[in-house]
């Protein structure tokens, strides 16, 4: 588990990790931050199934995806924007590197 304050550029959103597979460009587990929001940036592919919580992910190119418990989405190799948790978010993820 690893805790850290965010260096968000709205709010001051805290992160929480709890990996639970971590192997050969493979990371698995549970994620949960507090309000805020701040810059994102992807070179790898991150699929996310949200648990609790709201959020909003702002592309760069002007999309807007918001997300609650229940949603599934994928993050791609060079996505870049801001990630917004609207309400404290947990969600589940799949990282491939």
């Amino acid at each position: 588990m690893l805790d850290q304050s965010g260096a968000g550029e709205v709010g001051d959103p805290v992160f929480t990790t709890w990996n639970v597979e971590d192997r050969d460009g493979l990371y698995c587990g549970i994620w949960r931050s507090t309000p805020g929001r701040w810059r994102i940036s992807y070179d790898e592919w991150e699929y996310c199934r949200i648990l609790s919580g709201r959020s909003v992910i702002h592309g760069s190119d002007g999309s807007r995806l918001a997300v609650g418990p229940g949603d599934s989405f994928v993050l791609r190799p060079g996505f870049t924007g801001e990630w917004e948790v609207v309400e404290t978010t947990v969600k589940e993820y799949v990282v491939r590197v």
